[in-house]
């Protein structure tokens, strides 16, 4: 087994409460960042974003602690990273508040769809489909791999009317990107309430209804109702835990959408897949990350 991540400035984030500045981690490594958030507690987590595969995370010091830092490590060790990096400074608020607001600019991904903050109009055309999210907590705005592989899918594949389901919704941005697709009922489940709250918000922010629902806890708590399509964002551990769940909520012509996978996973995902009766059909890589399409097999 490899060692766990490198601690290199534990004391770093001992040695200040001033509200005028704040804690930066920087995680060196292959990983799917909303994954690594929703593993770990963040009452004193103010955001993120990743540059150049530095997944950098800003904190509260005034609430952080040996536990929370503890937890990040944890997290990394669950989601199969022993050898990742992590660093840990103090900044300026100041300093992370602008490079926070420097660092998220409008996307165009895939045909149709622009996803842009507030504060960041841009000019749309006729055919294409806006989402507006300021980052938060959730992370999900679309400017990591494993999103954008999953957003040119439904932007081909969506023909209208399918019922969606997106399982680790995170930001909702899936969910309601399907819906703008032409989709007719979109349900996104988390279990963690700090990312529901950020859908909920994004939710209202881009006039959604009833044809959005948002819902607390794990796939295991829904009924057995079939949905057309399935997507997850989620890390290879979880995927092939989830998929003897992913075949009770699916008809024999659901399409099932992976993502988060590393490309070093990829056998391994297929074949538990198999083994619960799922047959790839469809695949695309970005930047060393891997997403896939399943449906059911005849004998399932």
């Amino acid at each position: 087994m490899n060692p766990p991540p490198d601690i290199t400035t534990m004391q770093e984030a001992q040695r200040t409460t001033d509200p005028g500045r704040c804690l930066e981690t920087r995680v060196t490594a292959s990983v799917n960042a909303e994954a690594l958030i929703a593993l770990i507690p963040h009452p004193a987590f103010l955001g993120g974003w990743e540059d150049d595969g530095v997944l950098r995370l800003y904190w509260d010091p005034s609430v952080w602690s040996e536990e929370i830092f503890a937890s990040l490590q944890e997290a990394l060790r669950q989601l199969g990273i022993y050898n990742a990096e992590i660093t840990v400074h103090e900044i300026h608020a100041q300093d992370w508040n602008a490079r926070w607001a420097a660092s998220v600019q409008p996307i165009r991904i895939g045909r149709r769809l622009v996803i842009r903050p507030t504060w960041h109009p841009v000019p749309v055309s006729g055919q294409e489909i806006e989402l507006i999210l300021d980052p938060k907590q959730a992370f999900g705005t679309g400017h990591h791999a494993t999103t954008q592989l999953l957003l040119e899918w439904l932007d081909d594949h969506i023909r209208g009317g399918e019922h969606v389901l997106d399982v680790g919704t995170g930001s909702g941005i899936l969910a309601m990107a399907a819906l703008r697709f032409g989709a007719a009922f979109a349900l996104g489940v988390d279990h963690d309430p700090t990312a529901l709250a950020c859908a909920w918000d994004y939710a209202v922010l881009n006039h959604f209804g009833k044809e959005l629902v948002f819902r607390h806890g794990t796939l295991a708590d829904l009924p057995s109702q079939p949905f057309g399509v399935i997507l997850a964002n989620l890390d290879c551990r979880t995927i092939i835990s989830h998929y003897e769940q992913f075949y009770r909520v699916a008809h024999k012509h659901t399409v099932l959408l992976l993502s988060g996978i590393l490309l070093d996973d990829r056998q391994i995902v297929i074949q538990a897949g198999a083994a619960h009766g799922w047959k790839p059909f469809w695949s695309r890589t970005r930047d060393g990350w891997l997403a896939v399409g399943l449906r059911r097999t005849a004998q399932g």
